[in-house]
């Protein structure tokens, strides 16, 4: 198959199957506000943001690992599955053993339970999900996921609106949700099958765990970026703005799952599709170049509407948030051009490079958001969450290209941030014309961006065409 042509339908496959479950829980954030206080929701965001903090460590980052060695052609699949459930029955092992004395003992108890939970059931699903995908089951993966959101929507209106449970009956549906989507892709993908504990051995496990032990620090450097403003705003700011923040994330969430839906299907074509050196430039250049114009344009738009967006989709008591929107939906677009980027990493084994470039975008994370959270508050925290990706978002642009390369239209990058930026402190200003203003820069946005949307839908007709 066209190697466009395989890379548009796995994306169209992924969105089918993720895009319509995310926006169920997208369009059921007012159910949410409205069920939690913003003291619960902040409750159960911040252990939700510790258990995905842990969850690299208990899986010994496999995950990562099993996806990219699998995907090889020439992949021997048993000996790299078995092998990756052996290291990662090490690591439930660890956590257990460290967990279970907080599950029986001091004041969270019941919080420590939770996120025991929430890292071995969340690493259970991701293992078989990872598998699932790097044997070409697109439709599958989909599935799987489309289960999971359903499911745990399911528990949610269950364990919040009927139980009345909150944050343990929010963190609870996820467990549940990740347990039904494990049993499901275990049965579905017969992956007993895959499974053969003779061919264990330390040869694999070291290669898996060269590969993947750097993508543990990169993930827990990934998930401080994203959580340490909540940290902070919730010591400063108190629970209630905290919660308040939380919610204004689920919008700029819009950016991350399309890009994330389009991730999936292009690791998979960047690892799998054999080319001449020339060929793949070619192909990684233009599809930079179409990906770019979707993330500039999409994100422009919703920075535009995030006042309406926000008061069509949170309660009135987290109104506030429309005023951390437009910085954290900037940020989004800056993180999903970064995850592209990190593909570079992917295709040429070098882990070690994206744990590099995430490092000093977290550490400046956590030094900004000291300085800038006592002085602006939790815009502060927008704020520095946007410095952090833009210098990882610089550190990658110079070091990737330098490994595979590539076309990375500077001037277009260039204007099309800048735009972005200037939406984004019109809409949070708000100075008379505000909207007028944003309106503009959308146009000009629109102008410069649709055309090469447009002539990548014209690349795909021609190459179905010349099949």
């Amino acid at each position: 198959m066209n190697r466009y042509k395989k890379l548009f339908s796995d994306t169209l496959i992924l969105a089918l199957g993720t895009f319509g479950s995310k926006l169920l829980v997208f369009l059921l954030m007012p159910l949410y506000t409205a069920w939690l206080s913003p003291s619960e929701y902040s409750a159960a965001e911040l252990i939700t943001g510790t258990a995905n903090l842990i969850i690299p460590f208990a899986c010994v980052g496999i995950t990562n690992g099993i996806f990219r060695f699998v995907a090889d052609r020439d992949a021997d699949r048993e000996k790299i599955f078995s092998t990756g459930l052996a290291l990662l029955g090490v690591g439930f092992g660890v956590t257990l053993a460290v967990g279970l004395p907080f599950c029986f003992a001091g004041t969270l108890r019941l919080e420590a339970a939770l996120i025991v939970g929430y890292v071995l059931s969340a690493n259970l699903q991701a293992v078989c999900a990872q598998y699932v995908r790097a044997v070409d089951k697109t439709r599958l993966f989909a599935l799987q996921g489309i289960l999971n959101t359903l499911t745990t929507v399911l528990c949610n209106v269950l364990l919040l609106k009927v139980f009345d449970l909150g944050m343990m009956g929010y963190v609870l549906s996820v467990i549940v949700g990740n347990l039904i989507t494990t049993v499901f892709l275990v049965f579905s993908a017969r992956l007993w099958r895959a499974v053969d504990p003779a061919k264990v051995n330390r040869a694999t496990a070291w290669e898996l765990m060269r590969f993947s032990l750097p993508m543990i620090p990169t993930t827990i450097c990934w998930l401080i970026t994203d959580l340490s403003d909540r940290y902070f705003v919730n010591a400063i700011c108190g629970a209630a703005v905290n919660g308040v923040y939380s919610a204004a994330y689920k919008i700029p969430t819009v950016v991350t799952l399309v890009s994330g839906i389009f991730m999936q299907a292009w690791q998979f074509s960047a690892v799998t599709q054999s080319a001449e050196e020339e060929e793949c430039r070619s192909f990684y250049s233009q599809v930079f170049r179409v990906y770019l114009s979707l993330i500039f344009f999409g994100t422009t738009v919703l920075i535009l509407l995030s006042a309406p967006l926000c008061s069509i989709l949170l309660s009135e008591s987290y109104g506030e948030a429309k005023r951390f929107m437009p910085t954290l939906l900037v940020s989004a677009a800056l993180e999903a051009i970064v995850s592209f980027l990190a593909t570079v990493y992917l295709i040429r084994k070098k882990s070690m490079h994206s744990f590099l470039t995430a490092i000093a975008g977290t550490l400046l994370n956590l030094a900004l958001n000291q300085l800038l959270i006592p002085r602006m508050g939790a815009l502060g925290a927008a704020v520095a969450t946007l410095a952090s990706y833009g210098v990882v978002f610089l550190l990658r642009m110079y070091d990737a290209p330098r490994l595979l390369p590539f076309k990375t239209y500077p001037v277009r990058q260039g204007v099309g941030i800048a735009l972005m930026l200037a939406t984004a402190a019109v809409i949070t200003a708000q100075p008379a014309g505000a909207m007028l203003i944003g309106v503009a820069l959308t146009i000009v946005v629109a102008v410069l961006n649709l055309p090469v949307l447009f002539l990548g839908v014209r690349v795909l007709l021609e190459s179905r065409r010349k099949r």
